[in-house]
């Protein structure tokens, strides 16, 4: 078996791991049962990537995150890994393709969806497997008191059934004392190796600040420290408002959000990663699996629904080890926005079976039927159709997802369908004419032979790849052929997928899950009022009151908090009152020098001659011939 540190030299070109990594790496090579607590940036993927490619056979990574699973594949093979991610929306053939490059096509890695692992067919082809390894990433997903409880996790456990010889590594960045026990529980886990790095941060400062004008607040911040910084904000809405605001005083910046099409956000990310803009200004949808490490500050103008989420957020500022803040910056009506966008828009019950009802209504799903059916999905005009508050019918969504009643994949694209509507004659001409759209009018007409008979829908995707254009520059083109009356073209914007996991029961499927909504409503109500609690304790220092709720005890006081600096201001401005007020009773007898006032008051030079010069200016002492202090008015 080759050594550990010769695989992270190679893939990864470091020379030693980190914390607790080499002891966790360990432990999986020996085949233990073990449950990594590591806070964010903190390498949690080395930590079963190098003993999986230790090992000989495959490593089946269990993820809710469909991004995540994509960017870690993506990294995998560009260091020559053999690694694949089953996600929604594939065919059942390409699926038995994929699975049969696993069972014969030597991958190291196959990344899985909780919902994925239902499918018969997948735990099937998993039995003809070797897996040397079984990891559960963001695992306090199995917990029904984590951060984004999610039922399907749940199922994990027939993996030790079906590979009983493969151990198991559980990860994750944010689970209280409460969720590590019920995580050992649901994963079978026998006496596992826990290690548990501590979520104390030395360099990170977390600030809590009341401001009323808190762009004013955002601009001094920015302009102060001029290095990369994040900005988390509410809505889509804000984070265009709050650019354009950073721009028009000089402060670069761009956005991400989920309304983004896939090369907009690309080149967004891109311009930020290499320091082309300052400042990303972002909803939650941005930050899972960006490694940025000279982030300076973190900015959080609307508050995050959960401690969890934020310690996450934050925790992207200075994994450099250079000294960094987290920021929250929260005024009057704050607890009322909080409230308003978490806690009166949980969906009950009975929404969500209004909701799922409609959702198979839309698409034309049978009783009984729709099982891992894939549909495009416009929220705007579902909603809209059948008249829902909007927040409150997404909200409903999530839960469907978050249960797996649905999987619900956000992602902006084009649904194009055209056709030609001229004669070959007169389309070559044209081609002729316009030499630069050839090659992209002929990779569709290959790829589509009845183009010309029907109109066709056209995968975009597809497309690209062939013609190796950009899909911005496809829609484009299309759009010039239709006004030449060249083709017909349809073209609708989706901002999603649905994939129905379960078949159709109506009032059946929501009832199963009940208890489940109930339930997640009430630790969404406490995860709120956890939030508001750390953004209005001004007594206990941020970080221990952070550490305190990720179940750390014995900590100490950080020094560098917003709470820490205001304590230790009091101190001093405490000492500074009591000094003036002794070196007056002092004086009340006699003049004194300076040096004989410090020999009574044991004080440094500094201290005093601060203090004498404030006495001084305040008119209370003066300074009299023989260079000695007295009182004003005697």
């Amino acid at each position: 078996m080759e050594h550990p540190i010769n695989i992270l030299e190679r893939y990864w070109k470091f020379t030693s791991f980190r914390g607790h990594q080499e002891a966790i790496i360990n432990a999986v090579i020996e085949g233990e049962d073990t449950f990594a607590l590591m806070p964010t940036g903190g390498g949690k993927s080395i930590c079963f990537q190098v003993p999986a490619l230790a090992k000989k056979g495959i490593c089946i990574v269990i993820s809710p995150l469909i991004a995540l699973m994509q960017d870690q594949v993506k990294s995998l093979n560009n260091k020559g890994i053999k690694a694949m991610a089953l996600t929604s929306g594939i065919s059942y053939n390409e699926l038995d393709t994929k699975l049969d490059n696993c069972v014969y096509g030597n991958y190291k890695f196959l990344y899985l969806s909780p919902e994925r692992l239902q499918q018969e067919v997948v735990q099937s082809r998993i039995k003809q497997m070797h897996v040397n390894l079984i990891a559960v990433d963001e695992a306090h997903c199995i917990s029904q008191w984590g951060n984004d409880f999610r039922p399907a996790y749940k199922n994990i456990a027939i993996l030790r059934q079906i590979q009983p010889t493969a151990n198991v590594i559980a990860l994750t960045a944010s689970a209280t004392p409460e969720v590590v026990k019920d995580i050992i529980k649901e994963l079978d886990f026998i006496n596992p190796k826990l290690f548990k790095q501590s979520f104390f941060r030395s360099n990170l400062a977390y600030m809590v600040f009341h401001e009323e004008d808190k762009l004013y607040k955002v601009e001094a911040i920015l302009k102060k420290y001029k290095a990369p910084s994040i900005i988390y904000v509410r809505n889509r809405k804000l984070t265009n408002e709050i650019s354009s605001f950073l721009n028009s005083k000089n402060i670069s910046s761009t956005t991400y959000h989920g309304g983004l099409n896939n090369h907009d956000k690309a080149t967004n990310m891109n311009n930020w990663l290499n320091n082309k803009n300052q400042v990303m200004v972002a909803t939650n949808a941005f930050g899972m699996g960006i490694d940025k490490p000279d982030v300076k500050t973190v900015i959080h103008i609307s508050l995050p629904e959960s401690i969890e989420s934020y310690f996450q957020e934050a925790g992207r500022a200075g994994r450099n080890g250079e000294k960094a803040f987290a920021i929250i910056l929260k005024n009057n009506s704050d607890e009322l926005l909080i409230k308003n966008q978490f806690l009166k828009v949980l969906p009950s019950v009975n929404m969500v079976k209004q909701v799922y009802r409609k959702l198979c209504s839309y698409f034309q799903i049978s009783y009984g039927e729709g099982e891992f059916e894939t549909f495009d999905f416009d929220f705007y005009t579902f909603n809209k159709t059948y008249n829902f508050n909007a927040t409150l019918c997404y909200n409903a969504l999530l839960l469907l997802d978050r249960n797996s009643i649905i999987s619900l994949s956000k992602q902006f694209k084009n649904k194009v369908k055209l056709q030609f509507i001229t004669t070959n004659n007169t389309l070559f001409n044209y081609l002729e004419q316009n030499p630069k759209i050839d090659i992209i009018v002929k990779s569709i007409l290959r790829m589509y032979g009845g183009i010309f008979d029907n109109e066709t829908a056209i995968d975009l995707n597809k497309v690209v790849k062939k013609s190796s254009a950009s899909a911005e520059h496809i829609i484009e083109i299309l759009q010039n052929l239709k006004r030449d009356e060249i083709i017909t073209l349809s073209l609708n914007k989706t901002d999603a997928q649905i994939t129905f996991i379960e078949p159709r029961e109506d009032d059946k499927t929501i009832n199963r899950i009940a208890k489940t909504i109930k339930k997640q409503n009430k630790q969404k109500q406490k995860q709120v009022t956890a939030m508001l609690n750390y953004t209005e304790n001004n007594e206990i220092c941020k970080s221990e009151q952070l550490l305190s709720y990720f179940g750390e005890k014995n900590t100490k006081p950080c020094g560098v908090c917003s709470v820490c600096l205001n304590l230790n201001g009091t101190k001093t401005n405490n000492a500074t009152f009591n000094l003036k007020i002794k070196i007056v009773e002092l004086l009340q007898n006699q003049d004194l020098s300076s040096r004989v006032l410090q020999e009574h008051l044991k004080c440094t030079p500094t201290e005093l001659k601060q203090n004498l010069q404030l006495l001084l200016e305040q008119n209370i002492i003066k300074i009299t011939e023989s260079n000695t202090y007295k009182l004003s008015h005697l």
